[in-house]
């Protein structure tokens, strides 16, 4: 917990928007209680808008009340147990969730585009023998082989037509009947339960009494890029603490009438806080996307005029870049905000032509239930900032080789956080849960930046990522900033690679923009005037597309794979 009491500077509370306490109101209730009494509250309202389906407040809390007490009747489940939900975004997604929490288990997120192998290690290193999944068979085949490996017992199915409006429901049972699949014919049949034969069942949940500081709500994987995942043990006053942040934080944002455009993932910890619980906690209406489309993007946009849009940089690229993003079907959109990875200011540039809406970068990390700071929400921060730590925050930098010493402002250092929003640990993993903390407390974040005097963060790098040349600290992100700047680069990604007299070296990945050509010689000496020796590429390789993760972010880990792959031996 942030000690509130503490007299250490907080340099960013005089940059604070008017009306903003960083000290005093962070709620901590459970996320499914404060979602159950605005299901109570809001009534009949639209709570969900799923591709032209609607789903009110009413029936959300109905299925979910129905779901948990067949969880607990049907299945078992109690509290403390663990629940794995493989799931895209639809309305089931809200249901499973808040039904899970309901009952006093754990939510065990598992991404619907991992390998068997990356979802074996994640449910039998979580012991959930229990899964949440639809009949699609990118989701279900997958699911299907962890029966038949022993690690799921039960396999919970919902029938994805279900939730689709009236034509579309029909047009995909004709048109894509390929993509279902048939769990009552499959092997793990009788391990099959039907999503909807348990909420037919409405059988009422017995009372849970919760721990908020203690009983861990989802153990979330961090996605592995630097060895096996580990589950971080998000508590229930962890996530609602953040919620309660970005609430204060937002100042009315995510309150009707906001309508919040929910095109990331809910398995990843950005969108399962910001684009889901926050808005369902404060009676707003969420525009679900199952996956990002531009074409269904740009005519949900059209339809709904939603205002709040949560996103990744290389999703406002796209809106920045593609023609047919316009203007005016942009222009309900007030506030974007963005998350997941460093915004280049060439796309911050770029979506400022095309959109009136405030831009506002924020940071944040599994381990942190995820946001621990944002840019202003209603009025222009420091150009290039992460912005300001959130009510409750506590955070300095430190040094990258003592990490138990701080470093002055201005200086260089590895970001450092504690508040309510910090998770309690790596599950069954105290030796990682010991060496990502300092003695007084404090989460390292393996990320490098600096804090000015207004108390504004800025990052430079991660750490894994920086690349050490002859002995001096080489940025991938000044490199990629830097050929940003040249006007015929789409997309870059930087890695560092073996160098037998530098010790490391810097690989450039270069996509060009559509109709654009460029060689390597020629954008070498465009960045000779942009960065120093040491920075320079010792190569630039040019792709058609650059790797990136389920959520959007540009993959390193891919790159690396495939320098090491095609030019490492």
């Amino acid at each position: 917990m942030t000690d509130t009491t503490s007299t250490a500077p907080r340099p960013w509370i005089k940059s604070y928007p008017e009306g903003i306490d960083w000290q005093n109101g962070i709620v901590t209730t459970p996320v499914h209680e404060q979602f159950l009494a605005s299901c109570a509250k809001m009534g009949d309202v639209t709570a969900i808008d799923f591709l032209g389906a609607t789903t009110s407040y009413r029936e959300l809390s109905t299925k979910v009340n129905a779901l948990a007490g067949a969880l607990q009747k049907e299945l078992g489940i109690k509290k403390g147990d663990r629940v794995a939900l493989l799931l895209p975004n639809t309305p089931y997604y809200v249901i499973a969730y808040m039904a899970v929490l309901r009952t006093g288990a754990t939510v065990v997120n598992c991404n619907p585009l991992y390998s068997l192998h990356e979802l074996t290690h994640i449910v039998s290193n979580a012991g959930a023998d229990v899964m949440i999944t639809l009949d699609l068979k990118v989701t279900f085949d997958n699911a299907e082989k962890l029966v038949a490996q022993g690690h799921i017992k039960k396999l919970i199915v919902a029938h994805f037509p279900d939730v689709l409006p009236g034509l579309k429901k029909f047009l995909f049972k004709l048109v894509k009947r390929k993509d279902l699949a048939h769990p009552t014919r499959s092997p793990a049949a009788g391990a099959v339960i039907g999503f909807a034969d348990l909420i037919a069942k409405n059988a009422a949940p017995a009372p849970v009494e919760i721990d908020a500081e203690k009983d861990v709500a989802v153990q979330q994987y961090t996605g592995g890029t630097t060895g096996i995942p580990k589950g971080a043990m998000l508590s229930h006053a962890n996530i609602a603490a953040n919620m309660s942040q970005i609430d204060k934080w937002g100042d009315g944002l995510f309150y009707p009438p906001s309508k919040i455009l929910a095109v990331l993932p809910f398995f990843h910890i950005f969108a399962m806080t910001v684009c889901m619980n926050v808005p369902l906690c404060s009676g707003a209406q969420v525009i679900m996307f199952p996956r990002f489309e531009m074409k269904t993007f740009l005519a949900t946009l059209k339809r709904t005029r939603a205002n709040v849009l949560p996103a990744v940089p290389t999703l406002l690229h796209a809106l920045a870049t593609k023609p047919e993003a316009t203007p005016e079907l942009l222009s309900s959109i007030e506030v974007a905000i963005s998350g997941g990875a460093g915004l280049p200011n060439e796309t911050r540039d770029a979506f400022a032509l095309k959109s009136k809406a405030l831009l506002a970068e924020g940071y944040g990390l599994t381990e942190t239930s995820p946001v621990v700071a944002c840019a202003a929400l209603r009025k222009p921060s420091k150009r290039g900032s992460i912005g300001l730590p959130l009510p409750g925050t506590d955070v300095r930098f430190v040094s990258l080789e003592d990490p138990e010493t701080e470093v002055p402002l201005g200086e260089r250092g590895e970001l450092a956080v504690k508040g309510p929003q910090v998770m309690l640990g790596y599950y069954e993993n105290e030796e990682a849960t010991r060496e990502v903390f300092t003695a007084n407390g404090y989460l390292r974040t393996a990320d490098v930046g600096y804090m000015d005097e207004d108390g504004y963060l800025f990052l430079v790098d991660r750490i894994k990522d920086l690349i050490i040349c002859s002995g001096f600290n080489v940025y991938p992100r000044a490199i990629e900033d830097a050929i940003y700047r040249h006007p015929a680069v789409d997309e870059t990604n930087v890695i560092g690679v073996k160098d037998d007299y530098r010790g490391e070296a810097p690989i450039a990945y270069v996509k060009l923009k559509q109709g654009e050509t460029l060689d390597e010689d020629t954008l070498m000496a465009f960045l000779k005037e942009q960065l120093s020796k040491l920075e320079m590429p010792r190569e630039i390789i040019f792709r058609d597309e650059l790797p990136k993760t389920m959520i959007g972010k540009l993959s390193k880990k891919d790159l690396r794979e495939d320098y090491e792959r095609t030019k490492g031996k």
